[in-house]
C-alpha cells in the first residue's frame, strides 16, 4: 500500500507543503532521497486542477531526480519543487519568488533547486537573494551553470541518434523521420541539431504559432499537437510535460523508437510493459534528459568547467546502451531496468 493515499509516495524522506500568505505563495518541495547527496531538482510554476495533482506531480518527479542524477554519477540524492499558479499561463511574482526562496533555505540544505517549467535564470537570481542552496544561475564564459535547457537538448540529441542507430541501423541521422512533441527550449534545440544533420522533421506543440516558426526556420512539417505520437515517423520524441504514454497512444504508435526529454513519459508502470510488447526501443526518460541536471549539479558542487559538463553530457549514449543491453539480455522492459540500476545506486534495490 502506498504511503499517505499517494499511489506516487515512494518511500520519500520528506513532503513539505509551505504557504506564504504576504505573497500567496502554495508550493510543495518533495525530496525523495539524499542517500548520494543533497536533493537537487529543479522547480516548476505551474498550474494544476488541484493540490493533490500538484502533490502527486513533485512526488513523481522528485522520485525521477533521484534516479536521473544517480545514473548521471552525480553526487546529489532527488527533489523537486512545484509552485502552483493561480491560472494557466501566470507569471510567477516577486514576492512568491523570495518567498519560496525563504522555503528553500527552511530545508538547511537537504534541497537544491534551479530552474524548471515556468523559470529563467534571472528568477533563480531572486530566489538566491534568500538561499544559497540554488544553482542554474549566469554563468560566467566556460564555467558550468546557466540555462539547463541547451544541455538537456544536446543529450537527448545524441540520445537519439544512439537510439536511431541501435533501431534502425542509422549511420546519421540524414533523411530519419523524427516526429517532435513539444518545441520549448530542448525540443526546439533538438529540431535544430536534427535539422543541420538532414533529419526528415514533423513538429507539434501546443503552442501551434511556435511550432509553425520553427518549421519554417527548419524547412520542417508541422503536425497538430494531439496528433504527433501516431505518425508515421521512425523516431516520435516527447519534449512536452509528462504521462503521454499511455495505453491508448501507445497502441497508435507508428514508430520504432521513443526517445525524447520530457519527464515521466509514462503514465503508468504497465506502460513501460506495453511499450516493449510492442518492440519499441524506448530510451528511459531520466536517462536521456540528464544533460541539464549535469550542468547545475556540477555548478552547486563545484566540480567542474563547461568542457566537464559537456563530456558527462557525451556518456549519455553509453548509458543507454548500457539499460539497451540489459533490456535485450534479460527480456525485462528498458524502464524497469533503468529504475532497477537505480534503485541499486541510492541503495533501494
Amino acid at each position: 500500500m502506498s504511503g499517505w493515499g499517494f499511489t506516487d509516495f515512494d518511500g520519500h524522506e520528506g513532503v513539505h507543503l509551505f504557504h506564504d500568505a504576504d505573497s500567496g505563495l502554495r508550493a510543495v518541495i518533495a525530496i525523495h532521497s539524499t542517500a548520494l547527496g543533497p536533493a537537487a531538482g529543479g522547480v516548476r510554476y505551474w498550474h494544476y486542477a488541484d493540490e493533490g495533482a500538484a502533490v502527486t506531480d513533485a512526488l513523481r518527479l522528485s522520485r525521477g531526480m533521484s534516479y536521473k542524477n544517480a545514473m548521471a554519477g552525480l553526487a546529489l540524492g532527488g527533489g523537486k519543487g512545484v509552485v502552483l499558479a493561480d491560472r494557466p499561463g501566470a507569471v510567477i511574482p516577486h514576492a512568491q519568488l523570495e518567498a519560496f526562496g525563504r522555503a528553500v533555505a527552511s530545508l538547511d540544505g537537504r534541497y537544491v533547486t534551479a530552474e524548471d517549467v515556468g523559470m529563467s535564470e534571472e528568477r533563480m537570481k531572486v530566489i538566491a537573494g534568500q538561499t544559497r542552496h540554488v544553482s542554474g544561475l549566469p554563468a560566467e564564459a566556460g564555467r558550468a551553470g546557466g540555462d539547463p535547457g541547451p544541455y538537456t537538448a544536446e543529450g537527448v540529441y545524441l540520445g537519439v541518434r544512439a537510439a536511431a542507430e541501435r533501431a534502425l541501423g542509422a549511420a546519421d541521422m540524414k533523411g530519419v523521420r523524427v516526429a517532435i512533441q513539444g518545441v520549448g527550449s530542448v525540443g526546439g534545440g533538438l529540431a535544430r541539431r536534427l535539422a543541420a544533420d538532414g533529419a526528415v522533421l514533423m513538429l507539434a506543440d501546443v503552442d501551434a504559432g511556435r511550432a509553425e516558426r520553427l518549421a519554417a526556420e527548419l524547412g520542417a512539417a508541422t503536425v497538430p499537437a494531439d496528433a504527433v505520437l501516431a505518425q508515421e515517423a521512425d523516431v516520435v520524441s516527447p519534449n512536452a510535460l509528462g504521462a503521454v504514454l499511455t495505453e491508448a497512444s501507445i497502441a497508435a504508435l507508428c514508430a520504432p523508437v521513443v526517445a525524447g526529454g520530457a519527464n515521466n513519459q509514462l503514465a503508468t508502470p504497465d506502460d513501460a510493459r506495453r511499450l516493449h510488447e510492442r518492440g519499441v526501443l524506448y530510451a528511459p526518460d531520466y536517462v536521456i534528459n540528464a544533460g541539464g541536471i549535469i550542468n547545475v549539479g556540477l555548478e552547486y558542487l563545484g566540480q567542474g568547467d563547461e568542457a566537464e559538463v559537456r563530456a558527462r553530457v557525451a556518456r549519455i549514449p553509453d548509458r543507454l546502451r548500457e539499460v539497451w543491453a540489459e533490456s535485450e539480455r534479460t527480456g525485462e522492459p528498458a524502464a524497469q531496468v533503468a529504475d532497477r540500476m537505480a534503485q541499486a545506486l541510492i541503495g533501494r534495490s
